[in-house]
């Protein structure tokens, strides 16, 4: 199916524009989601009969998920569920709903197997995905986890940053199984000089200290972090995020970075994600790893585009792997044949 996809869906699909194309597939993936009897049948076939892992007190049915952007509004959860992923990040999701950044903002590059986009948290906001969720089976009763990716809106100031996310982490905490903060996208202007220890810290400190005061139970809290930060920036978070208390890192977003790209072809400015990240996230993965020991829960994204380097990404330290780009590339079942490929994966 994958070779399948690449040879005839494939050319087909990227004769339209990126944003059209991305249209078209989510329209069958929110009507395949209404029948969620369906789904559940497809997800049993499809995650992978291997062991399940257990990160964050959360249990996963395989190693793959879908990373935050794919699936902004949470509007195809049980659909990635029965392609193969074991769980499944939606948003950015800001408190107030926003058209992004105007078009054009997405952009393929197949030589590369690469992607650019300046989408700019386009998304309806936490209460259009508040009603979403609610349509779900709660927390724990779901095909897999599903994570919640929250940011701020574009016209919130810095300073007052750290208001959204708890707007955010407030309203759907009851539908999350976990979150994660989103202080490493390109596209927000000013949005990556969260990542400075001092604003960190007071964004991660106050969210998990009324994650902990919730009556209904603590979630596991993430940050995503960019791939574009020197080791001395990301030994600096590693100690928020153990000063904080929050249960682990994702690594990492798009870059803005365009060394591994050849030179003499223009590309377009926002984050590039695919192969061309690969490299980058393995390496910030291994250094997350070393120095926490291997006991901080990591979650790594960039560059996936086979079974070796999904299991790169394990080898280097992650316990979970996210894609995003490959998907694209390989196609809709390529995340049941990375499950298939790692189901006995040891950790």
């Amino acid at each position: 199916m994958d070779l399948f996809y690449e040879k005839v869906l494939r050319p087909l699909f990227f004769r339209l524009g990126p944003e059209r194309a991305h249209e078209y597939g989510r329209n069958f993936l929110q009507s395949l989601s209404l029948l969620q009897p369906v789904c559940r049948l497809l997800a049993s076939a499809n995650q992978g009969r291997g062991r399940s892992v257990e990160l964050a007190g959360l249990t996963f049915p395989n190693h793959v998920g879908l990373a935050a952007g794919m699936d902004k509004d949470a509007e195809f959860v049980p659909a990635a569920a029965a392609l193969g992923f074991g769980h499944v990040e939606v948003g950015t999701v800001t408190p107030k709903s926003q058209p992004g950044n105007p078009q054009p903002r997405l952009f393929r590059y197949p030589e590369h197997e690469a992607i650019v986009n300046r989408m700019g948290f386009n998304n309806g906001g936490m209460e259009a995905m508040a009603k979403r969720l609610r349509r779900l089976p709660a927390p724990g009763k779901r095909i897999c986890p599903v994570g919640v990716n929250i940011g701020k809106n574009k016209n919130t100031a810095l300073d007052e940053a750290a208001n959204d996310y708890l707007a955010c982490f407030e309203h759907l905490h009851d539908l999350a199984d976990y979150f994660t903060v989103n202080v490493s996208s390109p596209n927000t202007e000013g949005l990556r000089e969260l990542q400075e220890k001092g604003r960190l810290l007071e964004i991660l400190g106050e969210l998990e200290r009324r994650n902990r005061e919730r009556d209904s139970g603590a979630v596991p809290i993430f940050l995503k972090i960019a791939p574009d930060l020197s080791f001395h920036q990301i030994g600096e978070i590693i100690q928020v995020v153990e000063e904080s208390g929050v249960s682990g890192i994702v690594a990492t977003n798009t870059t803005i970075g365009r060394e591994t790209l050849p030179a003499g072809v223009e590309y377009e400015r926002g984050g590039l994600s695919g192969a061309p990240v690969r490299n980058r996230s393995t390496e910030i993965i291994r250094f997350l790893s070393r120095e926490t020991g291997g006991k901080m829960p990591l979650i790594g994204v960039g560059g996936i585009c086979d079974s070796a380097s999904a299991a790169e990404k394990l080898d280097a330290g992650a316990h979970l792997v996210q894609l995003y780009t490959g998907w694209i590339y390989r196609g809709p079942f390529f995340a049941r044949t990375l499950a298939r490929s790692l189901r006995f994966y040891a950790e």
